[in-house]
């Protein structure tokens, strides 16, 4: 039997395609031998799954129909070759994969240890970007932030309040439940509750929803991010923390996170923890890249860094949200990523109708500088500053490099 291979083919627009009658459906499973079994991404609701019962390698992902027409499949080396030369067919890449992006796992803390209301924690980091004093302004009520990732434990009960669903795009995990623990952690930073018991987020009152674009493994194909974005656009998601990525991305992902940002969202991504060059999805122009700061206000030695890097967040032994009721601390730009979009959440509820732009704006124009005046490649603009962005209502200038 022949080899197969996973792809992400993107099509021409429709109307510079020579076979204009035919969708893309129809174009691929024309060069396609075996029979595909297509789920429109664009279709499913908040706690929709893959169909379980379609082998993986006949699963189909149609994302985006008009705007970034693109499918991933997994073909044979012919049928790959076939739509290659297909003249409605722009480019036919790897469908690569993905990763978290933590550093490392502490010891895990129960729940019930700390079920006292003196015994909240607020974790340093949140401290640090100053979410308290932002909450006389906005919790960040209602804003809707979406968590890309391993999925959420929406059961855990500093998430319970504010968890809202979630979908699962990994084609051999059919729930949003998080088996890995990276995502429930990210969560808890953006927006763990109030509650007078464990830790408490950035941004407290918040929305949550599990977007799952990695197995329990901590990895993931591009495509499942690129359907994930689509599910964010489709869903009216504010905000997309990717506390995740890889050295080399498909064209067809920066298709989808500009798409993304031309809709409204705003994307922020882990810069990466190789300690070299930012990497995908956060090095996009697109996406707000973030690296991660020590205590001391030290770049960590792990974090990457460039001229990409937009802003910088505590992400050094932070302190959040685990599966099953547990509590652990991780270090990693992926820790850093979600105080912003947490900070995003609370700067979006203390300014309702601002849009994307100009939030992304504000949070460069407020920061906190720690470097050379001005960008620089290490801090970005500076540290998040979550009080500034909520409670100063300024209209932030056009800044270089942001689009």
């Amino acid at each position: 039997m022949a080899e197969r291979k996973k792809v992400l083919i993107t099509f021409k627009p429709k109307d510079q395609r020579s076979e204009q009658s035919k969708d893309k459906r129809e174009i691929v499973q024309d060069d396609v031998k075996a029979r595909l079994e297509f789920v429109d991404v664009g279709a499913l609701q908040r706690r929709d799954q893959l169909p379980t019962a379609v082998p993986p390698d006949r699963l189909a992902l149609d994302i985006n129909e008009y705007a970034a027409p693109i499918v991933a499949a997994t073909l044979t080396d012919d049928e790959i070759n076939a739509l290659k030369a297909n003249q409605n067919v722009a480019a036919v890449e790897e469908d690569g994969l993905c990763y978290a992006m933590p550093t490392r796992l502490e010891e895990a803390l129960h729940y019930e240890e700390q079920s006292a209301q003196e015994t909240e924690t607020v974790p340093w980091g949140i401290s640090r970007v100053k979410a308290p004093r932002a909450w006389e302004c906005s919790r960040g009520k209602a804003v809707k932030v979406a968590v890309l990732d391993t999925g959420i434990d929406g059961d855990h009960p500093d998430l319970a309040a504010n968890y809202r669903g979630g979908v699962s795009l990994v084609t051999d995990e059919s729930q949003s439940m998080d088996y890995n623990g990276h995502g429930t952690h990210c969560a808890g930073t953006i927006a763990a509750a109030l509650n007078g018991a464990g830790v408490v987020g950035v941004a407290p009152a918040a929305y949550l929803y599990a977007v799952k674009v990695l197995s329990r493994s901590g990895s993931g194909n591009w495509s499942y991010l690129i359907a994930g974005l689509e599910w964010c656009i489709n869903n009216d998601i504010h905000i997309a923390n990717m506390s995740l990525g890889g050295s080399s991305a498909p064209m067809a992902l920066r298709a989808m996170c500009d798409l993304a940002w031309q809709r409204g969202v705003l994307l922020v991504g882990a810069a990466g923890n190789s300690a070299g060059p930012v990497e995908s999805p956060a090095r996009f122009d697109s996406v707000i890249a973030v690296s991660a700061i020590d205590s001391a206000n030290t770049l960590a030695s792990f974090s990457c860094r460039g001229p990409e890097v937009e802003l910088c967040a505590p992400g050094v032994n932070v302190l959040s949200t685990l599966p099953e009721g547990q509590y652990g601390t991780l270090s990693g730009t992926s820790m850093a990523c979600p105080h912003v979009a947490g900070a995003a959440a609370v700067a979006l509820g203390a300014h309702r109708y601002t849009d994307n732009v100009t939030l992304r704006r504000l949070l460069a124009w407020t920061a906190d500088n720690l470097g050379v005046p001005g960008r620089d490649d290490q801090f970005g603009f500076g540290r998040i500053d979550a009080e500034r962005a909520a409670c100063e209502f300024v209209v932030p200038p056009q800044i270089d490099g942001i689009p």
